[in-house]
């Protein structure tokens, strides 16, 4: 057991650097009006991101990494290593496929761009050259596949031997690891470097029981003081949806904590807690794109354009449509009494 948990701490050290970053980012893909990926915006957005984010999961959830066919993934990552390179980011890959052939082939398409774009022909060495620290992988879907199953599946990615993050997301796999399943992983892959858990559940981390666990971060949304390890929570950081909206804030919570002043972090932690809540409310009944994109679409709107918000165009969705107006003025409406519209937004800075 020793012998796994120093070799992931290696891994780590070699691939992420001495200090794991305690806020992470799945960032939001922004469209042009034919729906292509509007470089400029992304660029603008990342800069926003960047002086409190510095590691980035491309493409995640937030960034309709289940919507994207291949070569739209393709154009993202290219986009994505220009811009980790201009801002120093680490990156995490999102392979975020419905079976293990299928992520096994897209980790091997990403690797032959990464070697190709870096002139390294080794995988951690091109991995690294790209800013790249790790490949992100979901569970198999469906939600009649018993545990066995899915932990054959990610066996056979895991075995690939590529520095690895897991991802706990039954909102879209329709099925949830269970703690054993998460531990006996663990137990045998050095490479499985981390684990995050969107489901609301958190029972990997609450029933880790001094198991040799991967670093866990937490991607469900609200309490975010609560649940990190300085209040006594089981998660080492964050990969949040909302650090695409609320960068400064969320690296505030960290930073109080860090310092003692617990009080204070609650108090912020708390108060984003309520917006975030009432916005994603707000989204539910959306037809097109999931809750965590939608939500913070609607939100970062309000961010690049500021107090203009509203005068401005939608932005767009994956799908082709605009986020609706009436959501769009029902978020403003919420980000105006929690203070949080900037006078200026980002674009026009």
């Amino acid at each position: 057991m020793l012998e796994i948990s120093e070799k992931r701490r290696n891994l780590l050290r070699e691939m992420v650097g001495e200090l794991v970053p305690r806020l992470w980012c799945p960032p939001l893909t922004h469209y042009t009006p034919e729906i292509e990926v509007d470089q400029d915006r992304m660029m603008a957005h990342w800069g926003f991101m960047a002086p409190h984010v510095n590691a980035f999961l491309v493409p995640g959830s937030t960034g309709d990494a289940w919507e994207m066919n291949d070569s739209e993934v393709r154009a993202l990552i290219d986009l994505s290593l220009k811009l980790a390179a201009n801002w120093n980011i680490s990156l995490l890959m999102g392979v975020l496929k419905d079976d293990a052939l299928a992520t096994r082939k897209g980790i091997s398409e990403l690797l032959s761009i990464l070697k190709r774009k870096t002139g390294k022909d080794d995988p951690i060495e091109a991995m690294k050259a790209g800013k790249v620290c790790g490949f992100t992988i979901c569970p198999p879907r469906g939600s009649k596949l018993t545990q066995d199953k899915i932990e054959v599946e990610l066996e056979s990615v895991l075995d690939l031997g590529l520095p690895m993050v897991l991802y706990q997301l039954p909102q879209v796999t329709e099925n949830e690891m269970s703690p054993s399943l998460v531990a006996r992983l663990a137990d045998r892959y050095p490479n499985l470097m981390l684990l995050k858990d969107s489901s609301g559940g958190d029972r990997v981390a609450l029933e880790a029981d001094g198991r040799s666990l991967p670093i866990l971060l937490r991607g469900a949304e609200g309490r975010y003081a609560q649940w990190l390890q300085e209040s006594g929570g089981p998660y080492h950081g964050l990969l949040l949806s909302t650090a695409n909206c609320f960068p400064r804030e969320l690296k505030t919570i960290i930073a109080l904590l860090e310092d003692g002043r617990g009080d204070e972090a609650t108090a912020l932690s708390d108060r984003l807690t309520q917006v975030v809540e009432q916005v994603f409310a707000i989204v539910t009944d959306m037809p097109e794109g999931n809750a965590f994109s939608n939500a913070n679409k609607a939100m970062d709107h309000y961010m690049a354009f500021g107090a203009d918000a509203r005068l401005i165009r939608p932005p767009r969705l994956h799908a082709g449509m605009p986020i609706p107006k009436r959501v769009i003025l029902q978020v403003g409406e919420v980000l105006e009494s929690a203070h949080l519209i900037p006078d200026i937004g980002y674009l026009n800075q």
